[in-house]
């Protein structure tokens, strides 16, 4: 049974509202995070140079978001991964492609309300109790899902005012560092220490270097929201590249700043594992930890859990939308935002939190989500070189630079970086995310053996191609020009200049 099919969307589609900025500001805002909470899991594998671990995993990281940039407007709708994964490869790997990916992306708001709460209590000194995080947690996750519900750009706006005030508040912090008067290159010396031991005879800093991908999860939710893009599709590489440069640039800097100061004695000691580093800035400016505290981990891991819900519901909208589950996950409310995704996720998020609070399934499981998002991302890699051999009249409006080599050498360190994630993880973690394939593996024999006998996996086939002169055998009566019809719509000659009239020209279907 073939995995693609010409199909009109039952439900109307999402809504066309979001520009260009929230976009960016949604996959960003899903990267960046890792500033004031769980930053010392980083600094305690590569202690002082961890800046330099952003500046090498930002490098690294972008042939993957390029390969992205290449995919994102050549299927210009929610799903991503699952809708790559599907045409390139087949459906049985777009659905576990899609459940790799979402491993990431469903830990985030359980694990980030969570983390906000606990910060709330501490700066409030508020003495906390089972039931008192739960029911905080839950309200808030409760406002979210509310606020998912809601016309898209509205969480887009907040999603960028958040974002901008983390970001600011970084670089503020960056800043009171250097000038703190304890900032001094001589904390720099031992650049490559960790407190981790190495495993296989692989130094531990490498190791660490391999887990800051986890950072930077994020910039591929675009693909998720290019559906409800008012924008030209073409720009979708410009949230991609845009949110992992931007959001590796604040990291470095972040980090290079804390390098310098005294940290590590803090940081073996364990107080900043439990409060991040908020007790090291609270130690001679008093309120500004608390403002700091309001930026990097209210704001910033706000925008996370924001950005990874929207994307999660999308992906789930997507599912339903190309039968992997029920037509009833593409039901949307008068503001055309999915409902039942939205339940579902706020139904998961606080199993975990009840998980989280009872046992350690949610730490353990939080600890391999960086593995499952490099399978998926390699998983991709392999899919758009397949998508390119088997269709090279599929032209996107972003040029890849490098071409093959740049998808294989993305492919290779996808690859490495999963392999890196898998060294000195504890038999729980593993038992976690074999739990959770597990599950994954029953929603597939349920397709499989169910759904799929009833409703075949759709997948729309109206993509883009070039028209070449050789098309049109010889007509010595015209001139010959090759034109590019891109996904979105656009014409374009030789020149890339647009060409008006694109249906009287060439139509709307591939030949």
């Amino acid at each position: 049974m073939s995995d693609t099919k010409n199909t009109e969307n039952e439900s109307g589609g999402l809504k066309k509202s979001l520009r260009l900025i929230y976009v960016y500001a949604i996959a960003a805002g899903a990267i960046f995070t890792f500033i004031g909470y769980w930053d010392t899991i980083f600094y305690e594998y590569c202690g002082a140079g961890t800046f330099l671990g952003f500046i090498l995993m930002t490098l690294l990281i972008l042939p993957i978001a390029m390969v992205y940039c290449e995919l994102a407007p050549l299927f210009p709708r929610a799903g991503g991964e699952l809708i790559y994964n599907t045409v390139g490869i087949n459906k049985h790997i777009g659905f576990f492609s899609s459940w790799l990916i979402m491993a990431a992306w469903i830990a985030v708001p359980p694990s980030a309300v969570m983390a906000i709460v606990q910060w709330m209590f501490h700066v409030l000194h508020i003495q906390s109790s089972f039931l008192l995080i739960e029911g905080v947690a839950l309200v808030a996750l409760i406002g979210y899902c509310a606020l998912s519900l809601q016309n898209v750009e509205i969480a887009g706006k907040i999603q960028l005012y958040m974002l901008m005030f983390a970001i600011a508040g970084c670089i503020v912090a960056t800043v009171a560092f250097l000038f703190s008067g304890v900032w001094s290159f001589d904390n720099f010396k031992n650049v490559f220490y960790s407190q981790v031991g190495s495993h296989f005879g692989i130094p531990s800093w490498i190791i660490g270097m391999a887990l800051l991908i986890t950072p930077f999860f994020g910039f591929e939710t675009v693909p998720q929201m290019v559906e409800e893009g008012d924008f030209p599709i073409k720009d979708s590489n410009k949230a991609i590249l845009g949110s992992i440069v931007s959001c590796g640039i604040v990291y470095s800097l972040f980090f290079f700043g804390l390098g310098g100061m005294p940290v590590q004695p803090l940081v073996e000691e364990g107080g900043a594992a439990v409060n991040g580093f908020l007790e090291q800035l609270g130690g001679g400016w008093g309120v500004f930890a608390v403002i700091f505290g309001i930026a990097a981990i209210l704001c910033a891991i706000g925008t996370c859990l924001l950005g990874f819900w929207l994307s999660t519901v999308r992906l789930m909208y997507a599912m339903g939308e190309n039968n992997f589950l029920p037509k009833a996950f593409t039901k949307l409310n008068s503001h055309q935002q999915p409902v039942l995704p939205n339940i579902l996720l706020l139904i998961i998020s606080l199993v975990f939190l009840l998980l989280q609070n009872a046992t350690t399934f949610m730490n353990d499981f939080f600890n391999l989500m960086s593995f499952g998002c490099a399978c998926a991302y390699a998983l991709t890699m392999i899919s758009a070189m397949r998508i390119h051999k088997k269709y090279p009249n599929w032209v996107s409006p972003y040029k890849l630079k490098g071409g093959n080599f740049t998808r294989v050498l993305a492919l290779i360190i996808a690859v490495v970086i999963a392999f890196f994630c898998t060294l000195g993880q504890s038999a729980g973690s593993w038992k976690s995310f074999g739990i959770y394939l597990g599950v994954g593996v029953l929603l597939w024999l349920w397709m499989v053996l169910v759904n799929w006998k009833k409703h075949p996996v759709e997948i729309e086939e109206d993509k883009p191609y070039v028209i070449s002169p050789d098309s049109f055998g010889e007509m010595d009566d015209y001139n010959r020009i090759s034109l590019t019809y891109y996904a979105d719509g656009v014409l374009a000659d030789e020149d890339d200049e647009v060409v008006d009239d694109v249906d009287a020209t060439v139509g709307t279907s591939n030949p």
